[in-house]
């Protein structure tokens, strides 16, 4: 897929007036907290490139990124990644995100990793050992999720990629030290709200159990879009137990068994 694409042709892609058209209407939802049922149809995405450049349109606007995230559906699925906004909310443990900005609260249990030297663009693709050697770890993660639509399920895929795949906030907690020895196959989670556990069970990626193939993917085919990844950004790695919406003012806590704890709050 990404070798079809230079950089010069998605910049060019995403900067057209369609593309700009598409993003200011799913941003002025978001913004507005008037939610759509849909795009138009003439506002929807002709295929997963358009999808692509309507959301680096929404982050470009939005400026400085947080990260990105990325996942897969199954082990042996094409990775979808997607970049995550500054102004949406980059949380450490014991954080709170603004009210005014929490519509849906839906959370996500995750995996992330911190970027701690620049990768940068080039031709020679990144070994696996290259990128464990520019992470700074593995850490507990929880993915906000938020949207410019009513309900996401009920608007076309594409649109709701196009969304910035639903991204509304992240929250980390601290680095796990020995992550490279947990059986990621046997990861028990509990997710806890309000004191109350909504979640509990063997937490399990859709992506598989090989995390690193995913960053591994983002790195280097995704170098097209992404521009290279820069030192203090974030990559989380798709949920471990699905999505859980949590109510207003909630205190949001998820236990990892190995890879710790990480907890936050939706102010009001």
């Amino acid at each position: 897929m990404a070798s079809a694409w230079t950089r010069r042709a998605f910049v060019a892609l995403r900067d057209s007036a369609r593309v700009r058209e598409i993003a200011d209407v799913l941003l002025e939802a978001r913004h507005t907290g008037c939610p759509l049922p849909d795009l138009d149809p003439a506002l929807q995405p002709v295929g997963l490139e358009e999808a692509y450049a309507i959301q680096s349109a929404m982050a470009e606007r939005l400026g400085a990124l947080s990260g990105w995230k990325v996942g897969a559906p199954s082990p042996e699925a094409t990775p979808l990644f997607c970049p995550m906004p500054l102004r949406f909310g980059l949380l450490s443990t014991g954080g709170a995100l603004p009210g005014k900005t929490s519509r849906l609260r839906g959370v996500e249990a995750e995996i992330a990793f911190l970027v701690r030297r620049d990768l940068p663009v080039r031709e020679r693709r990144y070994s696996r050992d290259e990128i464990l050697e520019a992470v700074a770890g593995v850490y507990p993660a929880v993915e906000v999720l938020e949207s410019a639509f009513r309900v996401p399920e009920q608007a076309t895929h594409l649109a709701t990629v196009a969304d910035l795949q639903t991204n509304g906030g992240f929250v980390h907690g601290p680095a796990c030290g020995d992550w490279q020895e947990v059986d990621m196959t046997r990861e028990q989670l509990e997710v806890v709200v309000n004191g109350v556990v909504c979640w509990s069970g063997l937490g399990r990626n859709p992506g598989g159990p090989d995390l690193l193939r995913l960053v591994e993917y983002l790195v280097n085919e995704g170098q097209y879009r992404t521009g290279g990844l820069e030192v203090g950004q974030w990559i989380t790695t798709g949920s471990w137990m699905g999505k859980l919406p949590a109510p207003a003012s909630a205190t949001v806590e998820v236990r990892f068994e190995h890879f710790g704890n990480v907890t936050f709050r939706f102010a009001q």
